[in-house]
């Protein structure tokens, strides 16, 4: 009994050796955690742990549809069929139900969004570390920083807008 349990441990992922699957799953945190960093820095509602775990699941998720996608299960009758596409679905859908969480409309000011679009980022970041595609994720993450710190000190210096809002 615990050979079985020895070697089903010791397997890992069946497309993926140990190191990679570490390396993606701390990646992942890494970068998710920068863009929580910046909301917890401005006392936003989901700071790094949140943004943390939203990138880690992402990337597990993607982590192990990769290694359904590379098992052989069904290879014989052909009754088991992956489609990885559904994933992306899935984790965008999981993630926008949690960043919905934190938009709040309170007297007809919206609050949150921000924090929300950062937590689908984390989301994504998650999924494209998990599938291999670190630079991606790190370039996205870049990206996503200059725009919370640059456009936020931009955004100061322009005038504020009327009260009853855009001219429409």
């Amino acid at each position: 009994m615990f050979e079985t349990l020895s070697r089903e441990l010791a397997a890992g992922l069946p497309a993926l050796p140990l190191a990679v699957v570490v390396l993606r799953l701390v990646a992942a945190m890494v970068l998710g955690g920068l863009i929580g960093w910046e909301r917890h820095l401005h006392n936003k509602p989901a700071g790094m742990r949140t943004h943390m775990m939203i990138s880690l699941a992402a990337c597990v998720f993607t982590l192990a549809t990769l290694g359904m996608i590379a098992s052989d299960w069904g290879a014989q009758t052909g009754a088991v069929k992956f489609d990885p596409l559904r994933l992306t679905a899935a984790v965008t859908s999981g993630v926008a139900f949690l960043a919905a969480g934190t938009i709040i409309n309170a007297r007809g000011h919206i609050h949150g969004l921000t924090t929300g679009a950062g937590m689908w980022l984390a989301g994504a970041l998650g999924m494209a570390v998990g599938a291999g595609q670190i630079p991606l994720a790190a370039l996205a993450t870049v990206m996503a920083l200059i725009v919370l710190w640059l456009l936020r000190k931009v955004e100061r210096d322009l005038p504020d807008p009327p009260a009853d809002g855009p001219p429409g």
